[in-house]
């Protein structure tokens, strides 16, 4: 039976924390220019060709599970790296569902062997910066979120999100995947940018998992909070507070709250009542936001982690239900 999450928090702690956090104001400017800008970065990156190329690892894969290393050509032409697996079988059994899994700031991509041997072809992504895939773009960690923050053109997360537009076009031309059974799945700065792709590749995600998403409601984040990675943008501004305004200006392209209401894929998001890294408060408003069916999952006395330890099995009966792949067991997620 499926567990009622937000039925056991009114429960467990009663309804005022959540109700206050769930009514909280987040105010997000959008750019009149917004959907102008994001039309020709796309452009942008359609005239860079992906060259593709996998790699297979003997020495990581299993008797189950094939591993290989992912490399492909993105935005400003930086190669980026990813992991990929699918099940040993994957010639045979035709085209797969995939999913995507975008990591957080300061965490390296996985090797999903798990979800490829439940009948997934997947993809643990290295985007710029990220071990791999830092030759040519590295502003560290911190670094990354005030990298040329004054300027929405030259932004370090502009090619980054791009990163993440470009492996979905990747799978998708993968031939051992079925292009209508392409989901995402992150949490932290991979649940924001799971919103992202979404909003930006509409055509391609059918289905995402979203925890404690970053990079949503951002400036009034750096208010809420004071924790990294927010208080990066503090720190900038403690030092250069003339700024504020460019700042101000150049995140708001960034925004997921932006991006939200053009998301129309089916979406799962996870947020914990006591994170002090993603404001739960930033977190109920992209929920509020977002376009599409949705679900909510929220978790009393829980961070920054999101309730990770019972939500997975949520996760996969999610994404199971969306991308039927055919490793999943009968009644295994009812």
């Amino acid at each position: 039976m499926r567990t009622d999450y937000r039925k056991a928090i009114l429960t467990m702690t009663g309804n005022s924390r959540s109700r206050g956090l769930e009514a909280a104001s987040v105010d997000v400017p959008r750019p009149a220019d917004f959907e102008d800008f994001w039309t020709e970065t796309l452009r942008l990156l359609d005239d860079v060709p992906a060259r593709p190329a996998l790699t297979h690892l003997p020495e990581r894969s299993t008797d189950r599970v094939d591993v290989y290393e992912l490399h492909y050509t993105g935005f400003q032409d930086v190669r980026v790296a990813a992991w990929c697996t699918m099940p040993v079988d994957a010639a045979r059994t035709g085209p797969l569902p995939a999913v995507v899994h975008i990591p957080g700031y300061i965490s390296e991509p996985s090797i999903l062997k798990s979800w490829s041997e439940r009948g997934y072809l997947t993809l643990g992504l290295a985007p710029r910066g990220k071990l791999r895939s830092n030759e040519v773009v590295n502003p560290g960690y911190p670094g990354l979120l005030t990298a040329d923050i004054t300027d929405r053109f030259a932004y370090a997360y502009r090619g980054f999100y791009l990163d993440v537009v470009r492996a979905l076009d990747v799978v998708a031309a993968l031939p051992q995947v079925d292009t209508e059974r392409i989901g995402i799945w992150g949490s932290s700065q991979g649940g924001g940018l799971g919103i992202i792709a979404a909003a930006l590749r509409p055509g391609v995600v059918k289905a995402f998992a979203a925890g404690a998403p970053y990079l949503c409601g951002i400036m009034d984040a750096t208010r809420l909070t004071h924790s990294y990675p927010y208080e990066e943008i503090t720190e900038f501004l403690r030092v250069h507070p003339d700024l504020t305004d460019a700042v101000t200006e150049t995140v708001a392209y960034y925004d997921g709250m932006n991006f939200a209401p053009a998301v129309q894929a089916p979406s799962l998001v996870y947020l914990g009542l006591e994170d002090d890294v993603c404001p739960p408060e930033t977190g109920f408003a992209v929920y509020r936001a977002l376009g599409g069916v949705k679900e909510l999952h929220t978790f009393p006395r829980c961070g920054h982690d999101a309730g990770l330890r019972w939500v997975i099995p949520e996760v996969e009966r999610f994404l199971d239900g969306h991308l039927n792949p055919a490793g999943t067991r009968d009644g295994a997620h009812a």
